[in-house]
């Protein structure tokens, strides 16, 4: 049967193995990192900008979760909002590679580097994702793989 909400979404079927997604850029401002670290990594190097001259990092830092959630969020806005997307299954390999700083513009690519129908649930895909995230330098700031569950075509 199919679903009206996702009939004109792409689905497993139509996405392919190598298909890179462009994620565009987000800019990371100084309030963006005091108000996520406030309510989720209230760490010293994320709050204050004299101990964070002082930590490994040099300067007011993004927190790794706050990249992550950057990325998701452009990973919605190019990828997952346009397919029959059903929510995502968990993540590996996520590695932080370099710190997002105050100013810094992120951005980056995912490649879809695996497919598999369930075997157990025919009506479902598993799309796995590489992400590749960088600064406006093209440093390296962050790297995981992602597996999301896709709808298949009736």
């Amino acid at each position: 049967m199919t679903n009206p909400h996702t009939e004109h979404l792409r689905h497993f079927e139509e996405l392919a193995i190598g298909e890179t997604i462009d994620l565009g850029h987000s800019t990371v401002s100084k309030d963006m990192i005091l108000t996520f670290a406030r309510e989720f990594d209230p760490l010293p190097f994320h709050l204050d900008e004299a101990a964070a001259k002082t930590s490994l990092l040099g300067g007011l830092a993004s927190s790794g979760w706050q990249t992550g959630a950057l990325s998701l969020r452009m990973l919605v806005d190019s990828f997952l909002s346009k397919i029959a997307s059903a929510g995502g299954l968990g993540f590996t390999n996520l590695k932080w590679k370099n710190p997002v700083m105050v100013g810094d513009t992120i951005g980056g690519k995912v490649t879809i580097a695996e497919l598999r129908r369930s075997e157990t649930h025919p009506q479902w895909g598993i799309v796995t994702l590489d992400f590749d995230i960088r600064n406006q330098k093209g440093a390296p700031v962050m790297s995981m793989r992602l597996a999301n569950l896709v709808e298949t075509r009736p």
